[in-house]
């Protein structure tokens, strides 16, 4: 018969929860970063956007 799993303690889910937390706040300021540079001109790098050419017809 199948053996139920070991409850995980409260210090290790809040240390997953964490890590997570802070990765999402790194990307969320990252993010944000990006935007107020595109805003001010002052980027050097955006995502490329697909170029539409008309005179290839």
């Amino acid at each position: 018969m199948a053996q139920p799993k070991k409850k995980t303690s409260k210090s290790k889910r809040d240390k997953r929860k964490a890590t997570w937390k802070r990765k999402a706040a790194v990307q969320a300021q990252k993010a944000l970063s990006l935007g107020k540079s595109v805003l001010t001109g002052r980027s050097s790098f955006v995502y490329p956007t697909p170029e539409e050419d008309e005179d290839e017809e």
